[in-house]
């Protein structure tokens, strides 16, 4: 049977149902044939990055994720069939509705709206582009709703060492901002940024004592809480008069609102959810950052070889993504 022009047989991890747990996913290597539309590129995938949402969608934590399909949302490559003008760019991207809504990025082809890809500049490789998706999505989404950090504000990221708060301390410090990091524990910065990042162990100190001692008593003007929750309060004592505060994630839905102390401190509060947009509108937003990953002021996450997995031994990715890893987990479809 003939699939006509634009199609590729690709070879696709499929997810039939959901499973329990992190450690009962076990998706399937597939052959599925894709087919392009006209307004779609089609990419041979060279590494695609394993999200935490990734893994939660598979144990049925997202309640729209449809099954069977194939996972995955973050993507880079090399584009083989589409606009004649974009034959053989290398290509980076992400998504809300990849691998959770329809099929997605952990196979060796990939389709997908051409104006959802962007460009890979030519200082970084193909599987440090597939890192950037998610963790720089969020990060730029929760800046361009809150307002962009400028010189001489003073930005406060909850979960610093997470790769959404190194991804927010990269583009705050980036836009001139002051940067003050809280962590669990007695560590440093584990990130780029293009200045000093001030770092805050939670266990050791008040952090709302200490961000203000940073600060001259005002408080972070942006506070950036990537954990929720447990640093609610933290977070809230810590934000100055007019400041904002965008959260991204929760442990527990519900915490103890003070009115009065909101509306008196004037703040504003954002929520993001990276999952409702879609691919072209998730590669606008990374294209707001090229310039900055094209300049060497944004750094990709470095990919460690050990994190770097076949499709065929994806199961052990996800589990190391859900479990102690740190590192930026990556499927190589040609290993």
């Amino acid at each position: 049977m003939s699939h006509g022009a634009g199609a590729m047989e690709a070879t696709c991890l499929r997810l039939a149902a959901k499973a329990a747990t992190a450690e009962e996913v076990r998706p399937s290597v597939e052959r599925l044939w894709l087919q392009r539309g006209p307004n779609d590129v089609l990419i041979d995938i060279k590494a695609a990055a394993v999200n935490p949402s990734d893994v939660k969608a598979a144990i049925g934590m997202m309640p729209y994720a449809v099954f069977p399909r194939t996972p995955g949302r973050d993507y880079a490559g090399v584009v083989i069939d589409g606009p004649a003008e974009m034959i053989g760019w290398e290509v980076f991207g992400s998504s809300g509705d990849l691998g959770i809504r329809r099929d997605g990025t952990h196979a060796t082809h990939l389709v997908v709206e051409a104006d959802a890809v962007v460009r890979k500049p030519g200082n970084i490789s193909l599987a440090e582009a597939a890192g950037i998706g998610v963790p720089f999505v969020t990060a730029i989404e929760g800046f361009r709703r809150a307002g962009m950090p400028k010189a001489g504000d003073r930005v406060l990221i909850m979960g610093l060492n997470g790769k959404v708060g190194q991804a927010a301390a990269q583009i705050a410090s980036w836009c001139g901002a002051q940067v003050i990091g809280v962590v669990r524990r007695d560590e440093p910065y584990a990130g780029h940024a293009s200045a000093p990042v001030q770092v805050i162990d939670s266990s050791a100190v008040n952090v709302a004592e200490a961000v203000r001692a940073l600060t001259d008593g005002r408080g972070a003007d942006i506070v950036f809480n990537t954990v929720g929750d447990p640093y609610y309060q933290d977070a809230h004592e810590s934000t100055a008069k007019l400041g904002r505060q965008i959260l991204i994630a929760a442990v527990n839905k519900i915490v103890q609102f003070n009115i009065f102390e909101f509306y008196r401190g004037r703040h504003s509060y954002y929520g993001i959810d990276t999952l409702a947009l879609s691919s072209v509108e998730t590669g606008e937003a990374l294209r707001s950052l090229e310039a900055g990953f094209a300049s060497g002021a944004l750094r990709p996450f470095p990919i460690m070889p050990g994190a770097v997995y076949a499709l065929r031994d994806a199961a052990n990715a996800y589990v190391a993504v859900l479990g102690s890893s740190r590192d930026r987990v990556i499927l190589d479809p040609a290993k």
